[in-house]
């Protein structure tokens, strides 16, 4: 499993290309991704071996629900592949950069097996400040 951690914050070149930090980029074992937005405001990199994972429960979702099929065609027609070039950076496509309100500086999270790519703006205002109540659930994860 990958363990994408911290925050990175770098600018799109005039061609829509990202620096992906080194550790990140370290962490997908045959230097692999799949790009994609699956729920708003941010977009999604998934090392290849975990897009693996998502996909088998996307196939398993189209045959046991009615109108799987139309959400996983939502969902895999935006997705691409994406491998780092020789200077690290990742090409993010320009419907991508749209759906994600990308325009200049983007925030790279790491999110344990997954990166997620934010507007650094629109990431300030989703993220609960510490006073949402996870004081009470921190035990049960941390111990």
């Amino acid at each position: 499993m990958s363990n994408f951690l911290g925050r990175f914050e770098y600018q799109l070149d005039d061609k829509g290309r990202v620096s992906l930090p080194a550790a990140f980029r370290r962490g997908a074992e045959d230097g692999r991704f799949v790009l994609l937005q699956w729920e708003e405001p941010y977009l999604t990199l998934y090392p290849e071996a975990a897009w693996l994972q998502v996909q088998e429960r996307l196939l398993q979702f189209r045959r046991s629900q009615k109108d799987g099929g139309a959400h996983v065609r939502r969902i895999t027609s935006s997705a691409v592949e994406i491998v780092p070039d020789k200077q690290g950076r990742i090409l993010i496509p320009s419907w991508l950069q749209q759906a994600g309100g990308l325009d200049g500086a983007v925030l790279m999270i790491g999110a344990i097996d997954r990166i997620e790519i934010w507007n650094p703006g629109i990431f300030a205002g989703a993220v609960p400040d510490a006073s949402d109540g996870f004081e009470h659930f921190a035990p049960q994860i941390f111990g």
